[in-house]
């Protein structure tokens, strides 16, 4: 019999993204659940579903009832309260759990949009030149147009529409005030690149791998932004769903695909990653990679670019799963 794991997610409470009409990104953490828990239970792990629902007090309690030997954490933080992603990460650290992915510290970071940013930047990791303006600080604003606005503190493209792309100080004025008041009081402005985009998924601990790169490929309308909105990943009716085409693995060369790894592979050093990461990065108008985001703990889902990446490199996806989860128990190094 396969060590026991606990998978823990959010449970089915009010979201603030319902009213936002971006509730699709919360559910569809329950198919990865579904996807992760079957995929275990088919390589003989014994598995258990735990949904966790505030206050963070009787999620410690949860957690200190677990009778597991390893937690595969798909918990994306309450709805309003994104850093509780990262305490449950720290609580299971203190309670000593071994868990699948990122720790404390890289989820809290990497939601710190900035100060991932700054880090990145202090390393020598080219990053989109940026700005954290509110609506009383707008009139700061000092980078040039087009620009695109972005929550402070968001994964899973919430925010991101194609109006985030903005190119007059009135379009500015109006992305910041409605990312302002909806996620959390601030917004990530940042120089808008329109060069190739590419993401990278890397697995592992002290040592660490890039698997095959992908590019996002666009087919939008003229005047569309190519940039990857909500609607493009989690609305199938959308022309943004459509006309945004993965490709994996990418049509570069060695060269391009070894760089492409190995700064992947840096920046999620640079944040403290640990289990799987994603790295999103895009070129400037003179060709250098740029790092737009790490993600700690992405997509598992079998449609999603994790798994897309796996299966380039010959893994099944039930193998991706049992990769992560033998990272977690410490009995795979890369």
């Amino acid at each position: 019999m396969g060590a026991r794991v606990a998978i823990i997610f959010n449970a089915d409470c009010p979201s603030r993204y319902r009213s936002l009409g971006e509730e699709q990104a919360v559910l569809g953490v329950l198919e990865a659940v579904r996807a992760v828990g079957g995929a275990l239970s088919a390589l003989g792990y014994p598995v258990r579903q735990v949904p966790l629902a505030p206050p963070l007090e009787e999620v410690e309690a949860t957690l200190r009832r677990l009778e597991t030997d390893v937690v595969f954490n798909l918990f994306e933080g309450f709805s309003g309260n994104p850093e509780t992603e990262a305490e449950v990460a720290d609580m299971m650290s203190a309670l000593g759990l071994a868990y699948t992915g990122c720790p404390g510290a890289a989820l809290r970071l990497s939601l710190d949009k900035a100060g991932s940013k700054k880090l990145l930047q202090a390393n020598g990791i080219r990053t989109p030149v940026f700005q954290v303006l509110s609506e009383g600080s707008v009139s700061g604003f000092n980078l040039g147009f087009p620009c695109i606005v972005k929550p402070q503190g968001e994964d899973a493209s919430h925010g991101i529409s194609s109006e985030s792309v903005v190119d007059s100080p009135a379009g500015l004025r109006g992305q910041v005030a409605r990312v302002s008041r909806h996620y959390g009081g601030t917004a990530l402005v940042e120089e808008f690149l329109d060069g190739r985009e590419f993401n990278a998924t890397v697995l592992g601990n002290s040592e660490m791998l890039a698997l095959p790169v992908s590019e996002v490929e666009y087919a939008l309308p003229s005047g569309a932004p190519r940039i990857l909105t909500y609607s493009a990943k989690w609305q199938p009716d959308s022309r943004y769903f459509g006309g945004t085409v993965p490709s994996c693995p990418a049509h570069v060369t060695e060269e391009e695909r070894e760089d492409i790894g190995a700064l992947a592979i840096r920046a999620c050093r640079m944040l403290g990653c640990q289990g799987y990461a994603r790295v999103d990065m895009r070129t400037d108008a003179g060709g250098n990679l740029n790092v737009l985001e790490v993600n700690p703990n992405p997509d598992v889902s079998p449609g999603s670019g994790a798994a897309r990446q796996a299966a380039a490199a010959g893994m099944t996806y039930a193998g991706l799963i049992d990769r992560i989860t033998r990272l977690a128990l410490g009995r795979d190094a890369a």
